[in-house]
């Protein structure tokens, strides 16, 4: 052969290169699809939840028919499902996908975010039993009796699950931003 051993290992070495350049940039390309598909599914759930929420706080009144008693049922079931992926894929773009660990960590926004998304969930317990209760009621055929004191109390909550999930939102807006880190 005319090119002798070393050049043709050089060649040989430059080829593997460009292969695992080519490797790495696919493997790149598939890492932003999944990460965007993941975003999309953060996004989805976190929307699915407000909707829920804002359906609740809209429909929630005295003197409910056993039909809209049953949507809001129906509604709260969305929202704790939504809650849940949510809570998952949100996990899933920290450690895996996005700016990493590390820079949610140190993110004061990110706590403020996780903080408000715990206090949400908590304040959300006292109408899921409320609405749970009347299952009793929906299977008599009759519609729940919503007491004064109930009413207000659980409009309350309301309102501050609903006030829980625009700090959300501000907070992470900022985050998204690295607002608040050094």
């Amino acid at each position: 052969s005319l090119v002798s051993p070393r050049r043709r290992n050089m060649c040989r070495s430059r080829v593997a290169v460009r292969r695992l350049e080519g490797d790495s940039l696919q493997n790149h390309k598939e890492h932003k699809m999944t990460s965007a598909i993941v975003a999309f599914l953060h996004h989805l759930f976190a929307f699915t939840l407000v909707a829920c929420v804002v359906y609740e706080f809209i429909a929630y009144r005295k003197g409910l028919t056993i039909e809209e008693a049953r949507r809001i049922q129906r509604a709260d079931l969305f929202y704790g499902i939504s809650a849940g992926l949510l809570l998952i894929v949100g996990v899933l773009r920290v450690f895996f996908f996005e700016k990493g660990a590390a820079f949610y960590n140190q993110s004061p926004f990110f706590w403020v975010k996780m903080d408000a998304f715990l206090i949400v969930g908590l304040l959300s317990i006292d109408p899921t039993i409320r609405y749970i209760r009347w299952n009793k009621t929906l299977k008599e055929n009759k519609a729940p009796e919503i007491t004064d004191k109930e009413f207000k109390r659980t409009r309350v909550i309301l309102w501050l699950e609903v006030i829980g999930l625009a700090v959300i939102m501000l907070a992470a807006a900022f985050m998204a931003r690295g607002i608040g880190l050094n």
